[in-house]
């Protein structure tokens, strides 16, 4: 099972990442990983309503210059950072 797995969210007011991890024990110690990241505005910890999936999940709100596309992938970057290092 892979530790992470991101998605973008297309949001009306705002670009949004939601990052589930499969260890949600770790969701401060990430969301505190990711504040660093100027283009982030804030990082949320949310209970998930989807099916089949973690039951919280990170949501991460951009900026609005940021582009979603290229913070998706350096946040990926980053996580895989992360657990390699775990």
């Amino acid at each position: 099972m892979l530790p992470f797995r991101s998605e973008i969210r297309n949001s009306p007011t705002q670009p949004t990442i939601k990052i589930f991890l499969g260890d949600e024990s770790l969701d401060s110690r990430i969301k505190k990983h990711l504040e660093h990241f100027n283009e982030i505005d804030t990082i949320e910890i949310r209970k998930s309503v989807e099916r089949n999936r973690v039951s919280e999940n990170l949501t991460v709100f951009l900026k609005d210059e940021a582009d979603v596309n290229k913070m998706k992938s350096s946040i990926d970057s980053s996580l895989w950072w992360y657990f390699e290092q775990d």
